[in-house]
């Protein structure tokens, strides 16, 4: 069943590229695990995927250990601060920061621990009360503070959009969150990257990739719903 789906999955991101003129090579497919078995995640694996998503620190704290050691892991879930010193050498990217407080507590980590972190900035670009993240207006100032921080290095934006029958109701949150992208990448400031924008998820990777995403984080079109 993975091979079918995670097929599926990479033939709607090729033709979602071709319609916005972009190369696929610019997209990095994210299969979320989360929930899921580690024979499904090795079955993802045999078909060539390297990065995986989970939403909890314990997931893959169970998982890393067991599984190959070229997999990639994406912390995509909310980060607790008190379980930030057990994922900062487990995941290459940390998508969820979704405070100045986080930060500056992956700072202390990674200075103990003297490595560099990697990070993504949560924008809450809909202003939905039930997610984490920034506001817009607020994510400049945050970049401005957070890259002051010699660990921790920004290399971009993360946004979980609304949940929507029609995925084209949330092309606009993708486009704003480009355009505030491309606005803070023109900036060149430095410590910050500005190369990642992860945004789109099984219901909507679609539209988020012709809007401009290079990550899209996929689980249930490819491993089946929970």
């Amino acid at each position: 069943m993975v091979k079918e789906q995670l097929k599926e999955v990479q033939a709607r991101i090729e033709a979602a590229c071709r319609r916005s003129g972009r190369d696929p090579k610019e997209v990095t497919l994210i299969a979320v695990s989360k929930t899921k078995p580690v024979s499904m995640i090795e079955e993802a694996y045999q078909e060539g995927v390297r990065d995986f998503g989970e939403n909890k620190v314990q997931e893959i704290m169970e998982k890393q250990p067991i599984l190959p050691q070229d997999i990639r892991w994406h912390m995509i879930g909310h980060l607790q601060r008190n379980k930030v010193k057990q994922i900062i050498d487990k995941a290459v990217l940390i998508h969820s920061v979704d405070s100045v407080r986080l930060a500056r507590q992956i700072e202390e980590e990674a200075a103990r621990k003297d490595i560099q972190v990697d990070i993504l900035l949560e924008i809450n670009v809909a202003r939905e009360e039930s997610k984490f993240g920034f506001f817009l207006e607020e994510a400049e100032a945050a970049v401005m503070e957070i890259r002051t921080l010699p660990h921790v290095h920004i290399r971009g934006f993360m946004t979980i959009a609304p949940f929507v029958e029609n995925s084209e109701e949330n092309r606009n949150i993708f486009k704003k969150l480009f355009e505030f992208y491309v606005d803070m990448k023109s900036k060149n400031i430095d410590n910050v990257t500005m190369d990642v924008l992860s945004m789109g998820m099984s219901g909507d990777y679609e539209v988020a990739i012709e809007e401009g995403a290079t990550m899209v984080r996929v689980g249930t079109s490819i491993f089946g719903s929970r």
